[in-house]
């Protein structure tokens, strides 16, 4: 498991990898984090994580990004796995209709372990195997509005939308902790205590403030 500062930057945003095994998670994060792949990557055992900086609207935000096996025997990790994530990207394999399928089981588990809106994209991987697609776009879209979340089509192998896909995430987590600030010191000065709600844990320059993100709106 990688080391990692929380006190660098001015927010650390955990976010989570999750979907069937062998959909290509390990391989979004080695190309988002060190734009590396792997083409014969074994399944991920037991839990890892990636950082990777970014800047946005001026303040450097930390990704801390939870890569886990898609196995169903490794599900006994999962409520540490979900604790604190602000963000999640869920993963499918376009040219694999099972792993479609999996979609709703993901997201029920990731509402199970954690608050209701956590900011989430839904990730068709693999859009290079054009060829051997068995889900379409449109019908992932009509699941992205049905369920309030953004999508997006990668490829780790060509490093299509890879970074676009981590960097949606990460940036809508910002907006929204931003309007709670800026919700927070307007109460502050109307004499009202801000009331932040329960469920998930920003680091602010190594202090912990309480956020509820929105549920965001779907997006292609």
């Amino acid at each position: 498991m990688a080391e990692d500062d929380p006190t660098e930057g001015d927010y650390l945003f955990k976010i989570v990898l999750l979907g069937d095994s062998a959909v290509g998670k390990s391989n979004l994060l080695a190309r988002f984090a060190r734009n590396e792949f792997y083409p014969n990557s074994k399944s991920t055992i037991g839990v890892e994580f990636q950082t990777q900086k970014l800047e946005i609207e001026g303040k450097m935000v930390k990704a801390q990004i939870w890569d886990t096996a898609g196995q169903e025997r490794f599900r006994a990790i999962t409520s540490a796995y979900y604790r604190g994530a602000v963000g999640a990207l869920v993963v499918y394999d376009i040219s694999k209709r099972q792993t479609f399928d999996s979609v709703g089981r993901w997201l029920k588990e990731l509402h199970s372990h954690s608050d209701m809106n956590v900011v989430t994209i839904l990730v068709g991987n693999k859009s290079d195997l054009r060829e051997d697609r068995e889900v379409t776009t449109e019908e992932a879209k009509v699941l992205a509005e049905e369920q309030s979340l953004f999508f997006i089509e990668t490829s780790a192998l060509d490093s299509s939308n890879v970074a676009v896909a981590f960097q949606t995430v990460v940036g809508e987590i910002y907006r929204i902790l931003s309007r709670k600030v800026i919700q927070s010191q307007e109460l502050k000065r109307q004499g009202t205590p801000p009331s932040w709600a329960a469920g998930k844990t920003v680091v602010l320059k190594g202090e912990t403030d309480r956020d509820s993100a929105e549920r965001s709106g779907c997006c292609s």
